[in-house]
């Protein structure tokens, strides 16, 4: 029989298509496996509705979330705290979609309007940095008091304006005066006596005036540590010539001494600390910024102290190496230092009393954790190190928040004396003056090692801040701070969002004030 197309065949036999049954159900199970049972965990921000605040208002809002932020980072705080103060401000005043992008050297703030409107995107440029935690407590107190209750802008730009420009809590004699008290501190803890101890505080009185000098003439700061890494070179210089001359000191005298005490004062300024919690919060331009500055001002104090000892050897007078690294075998003297340090740093850093206080504690506590750590436990420099800071920088987050201080003012100033300021100058002067021209193969282990532990330090200190925020948001049952973005509304209505923002004065005239009247000053 012929069969034609599209005719079907009625004398085959039909096959079983018992195997084929079970498919359907394997991939109906497949699919239930595999399909999302609810939405991303982190949605993506995305841009719902307007916020219903007009434009003038968003410009003056926007004005005052980036002076405030450009007046934050000016003074020390990392770069997640910038960018959460201007997202705070402008989400108490209504501003719903506000991109924030915080570099080291620039605030930007975009203000997304919707698809039928232009956006406001603003960028202030940080012009200088100086650490100054007073005003950082004080600005992070108004932002918070805004946040609770909002106010007309002008009024908060007044409010504003007179944080900033209010005088430092010290006076300046008395801040020179904390950081000869620091490089005091500093030669003792690595066993000077108590001539150099007094030459170390009179040398750095001298390197603290000059910088102030230097900063104020709007000297480079690479060359401005070149210079205050030549000075206490130069003493230490002076101090051995005067012996072969005659004359006589009280105790035994070690010279590089007043060298490795005027490194730690040079280092303690170093945004060390901020670099590693930038780069944990994952702002890693900010981070690298910071860290290129730490290396470039390093590098600066080498140089000092290199030229200044090239000099030395040439007039054949080259500083000799003390093998002594600690304050005899006394933990107490060493932790009675290790204190000093601290609130010496804390006073150079204009932090409030309660934080001084706080920050001696945990630079004698710190102090105790690395002895416990070399002696007891026999680990080594670098771990020794970054151990003592991750304790300070757990507890200090602890107990900062409970007394509402500065955590960064803690943590910064009680890692001061564990900074290797021997150690540097040590691979420094086996650079120049090695005599068997084998110095580049000593000398850069040494500087590396100290680099490794100024690293230590740094990690230690963020990692511990970072387990302390970790505490504290699972004690309050909150998720721990995600990456910074925009905010999004909570009702895609702008109608039933009943914005309270608080609009200008009735002129609508905004003030304007220039960038470099802020009140922010080098001290």
């Amino acid at each position: 029989m012929a069969y034609g197309l599209g005719v079907a065949r009625t004398d085959r036999t039909a096959r079983p298509t018992t195997a084929h049954r079970s498919l359907p159900s394997l991939r109906a199970s497949t699919r239930r496996a595999m399909r999302p049972s609810g939405p991303p965990t982190d949605e993506i921000p995305i841009w719902t509705a307007p916020d219903g605040v007009d434009s003038v208002t968003a410009q003056a809002v926007i004005d005052l979330a980036m002076r405030a932020g450009v007046a934050m980072i000016a003074t020390g705080a990392a770069a997640a705290d910038v960018t959460a103060t201007v997202l705070t401000l402008t989400k108490a005043y209504g501003l719903s979609g506000v991109h924030v992008d915080v570099t080291y050297t620039s605030v930007t703030v975009s203000y997304h309007r919707g698809p039928n409107a232009d956006p406001i995107t603003v960028m202030r440029i940080v012009r200088f940095r100086v650490q100054d935690y007073t005003r950082l407590e004080r600005l992070r107190g108004l932002i918070v008091e805004l946040s609770q209750e909002p106010v007309p802008v002008d009024e908060a730009r007044v409010r504003f304006d007179s944080v900033i420009t209010a005088p430092h809590p010290y006076r300046r004699w008395l801040v020179t005066v904390a950081g000869g008290a620091l490089a005091a501190g500093a030669a003792g803890l690595v066993g000077a006596g108590p001539f150099i101890i007094l030459i170390s505080f009179l040398t750095a009185t001298v390197v603290g005036r000059v910088l102030t000098w230097l900063t104020g003439a709007g000297v480079a700061a690479f060359f401005a540590q070149c210079v205050g890494a030549a000075i206490p070179t130069a003493v230490a210089t002076l101090v051995v010539v005067a012996q072969p001359a005659g004359l006589t000191y009280v105790g035994d005298v070690s010279p590089s001494l007043v060298v490795a005490s005027g490194i730690v004062l040079l280092l303690s300024g170093l945004s060390v600390v901020g670099a590693a919690e930038d780069a944990l919060e994952g702002y890693y331009v900010t981070a690298g910024a910071r860290a290129f500055e730490v290396i470039v001002l390093s590098l600066g104090i080498a140089v000092g102290i290199s030229v200044v000892l090239s000099l030395g050897k040439r007039l054949d007078y080259p500083i000799a190496i003390s093998s002594q690294t600690l304050l005899s075998d006394d933990v107490v003297v060493q932790v009675v230092c290790a204190l000093i340090i601290s609130v010496a740093f804390a006073v150079m850093s204009y932090a409030t009393g309660t934080a001084v206080v706080v920050a001696g504690l945990a630079g004698g506590a710190g102090w105790v954790v690395l002895a416990l750590a070399e002696r007891t436990l026999q680990l080594g420099a670098v771990t020794a190190s970054a151990t003592a800071a991750l304790v300070i920088g757990f507890a200090a987050r602890l107990v900062a928040r409970r007394l509402a201080i500065s955590p960064l003012a803690v943590t910064t100033a009680a890692i001061v004396p564990l900074l290797p300021g021997r150690m540097a100058y040590e691979g420094i002067s086996q650079l120049v003056t090695n005599p068997d021209g084998n110095g580049f193969a000593v000398g850069v282990p040494t500087l590396l090692q100290a680099f490794g532990l100024g690293l230590g330090l740094a990690a230690g200190v963020s990692l511990g801040t970072y387990f302390a925020g970790l505490l504290v948001a699972k004690s309050q049952g909150v998720r721990p701070r995600p990456a910074a973005g925009a905010t999004l509304p909570t009702d895609p209505d702008p109608a039933a969002t009943g914005s309270t923002a608080p609009v200008l004065s009735e002129t609508r005239d905004l003030p304007v004030v220039p960038d470099d009247a802020v009140g922010l000053r080098a001290p």
